[in-house]
């Protein structure tokens, strides 16, 4: 044993023992590499969008209740297999709920306002308010039948649906993550939205924080006198952010872009406003039954201009990507499912339309066709195929 010079005696070394690797300090530590290895392995966000789409083309192409509820059940499947605990994951609830109202707006509409759909069956008969001639088609109160309730929960059940599909997107996949994989000639407009979605949560925890803390010092937090003392501090760290941001973004040399000629820029434009209006007039054309004959070839030559247009505006981009997502077989097979679910509906509306579109005159139960709700339980592959989500870590009392 060795000595320093004031004599005092330095500790001897301790061994190194082997670590079970089970156990330690190592061991609490790994659970933390998880989700980088979750990373690695996750799911394209486009592909939860385009599996998203496609069940909601399903649901505009129906009226049907059945097979509505068939496509919110298999979407709400999904998304409760597949969600993760991320803070915007939790937007499907609030799709849920808009989707509950809007039915039961649709069902006052046709309450107070009145239907189209003559029926038989007279629930009740309301004062109706005389209007002028200039409205007429137009009538406040009259007749309320059973079969315009009908007709009207059907169509609010179709856009209920179809909010639902996209929450589902919503909740399934990554703002952040979607932003990296846009085309560099959509990147501003993307950070735009999703600076916008990040500030939205923001702005409802500030209110809630500012309201607890009037209540703790017993001052009013409703009404007008309460809305106005928290408003403006609301604002004002709003504002403060929106400064900061701006600030960081510019230090990263936000919208810098570089140098293209001239034909190139009218060319993009071109091909990009082209390639809009394709899209919007074969959508326009699936839609309807008159225009299915072009609605498809002018929908594949509108998308494909689009396309162009956003490569070549992509050029004046001068980012790069850091690991950004592989479209991998999985991203395949969750897209093709939502593909398949719109293609069988579209499909079965062109030889059976009057399963997709029951009638409510006269009045009669709807039925579940087989081979479109067959195609709708394809939506539930990415349940299966899409990966795991990471499970939520609990630090124990030792850890922390």
């Amino acid at each position: 044993m060795s000595s320093t010079g004031a004599g005092t005696p330095h500790p001897a070394p301790r061994p190194r023992l082997a670590r079970d690797p089970g156990t330690g300090p190592s061991a609490r530590r790994r659970p933390l590499a998880a989700p980088r290895a979750h990373r690695s392995n996750a799911l394209h966000p486009g592909a939860w969008w385009l599996w998203a789409l496609g069940l909601g083309t399903a649901a505009s192409r129906t009226t049907n209740p059945l097979l509505l509820a068939l496509l919110i059940g298999v979407a709400g499947y999904v998304v409760a297999a597949r969600r993760t605990s991320a803070p915007w994951a939790r937007s499907y609830g609030a799709f849920v709920k808009l989707g509950l109202s809007v039915i039961g707006i649709r069902l006052l509409f046709a309450v107070f306002l009145g239907s189209p759909i003559p029926g038989t069956h007279l629930l009740v008969t309301l004062p109706e308010v005389p209007l002028p001639e200039w409205a007429q088609g137009v009538r406040i109160g009259g007749r309320v039948t059973v079969e315009g309730l009908v007709f009207a929960l059907y169509d609010g059940l179709k856009l209920a649906a179809l909010l639902i599909c996209v929450g589902a997107a919503n909740a399934l996949a990554s703002p952040a993550r979607l932003l990296k994989s846009l085309p560099g000639a959509l990147y501003e407009a993307g950070v735009a939205v999703v600076v916008a979605m990040t500030f939205a949560p923001n702005l409802i925890a500030d209110v809630r924080r500012l309201r607890a803390a009037r209540r703790l010092r017993g001052r009013p937090d409703k009404g007008l006198r309460g809305l106005a003392q928290v408003g403006l501090p609301v604002l004002e760290g709003a504002l403060e952010r929106s400064v900061a941001l701006a600030a960081a973004m510019d230090a990263r040399g936000y919208g810098r872009t570089a140098e293209v000629p001239a034909a190139v820029r009218r060319v993009t434009a071109v091909l990009t406003l082209g390639g809009l209006v394709g899209v919007c007039a074969g959508t326009y054309g699936l839609l309807t039954a008159d225009g299915a004959r072009y609605g498809l070839p002018v929908l594949l030559a509108g998308v494909a201009a689009a396309l162009g247009g956003l490569w070549l505006g992509g050029r004046r981009s001068v980012r790069t990507r850091y690991r950004p997502d592989v479209w991998g077989v999985r991203a395949w097979l969750v897209a093709a499912s939502g593909a398949a679910v719109a293609a069988v509906m579209i499909r079965a509306g062109s030889y059976d339309p009057s399963a997709l579109a029951p009638g409510v005159v006269p009045l009669a139960a709807p039925t579940l066709p087989l081979w479109p709700a067959a195609g709708v339980l394809l939506g539930l592959l990415p349940a299966f195929v899409a990966p795991s989500p990471p499970l939520a870590e609990t630090p124990s009392k030792e850890a922390s």
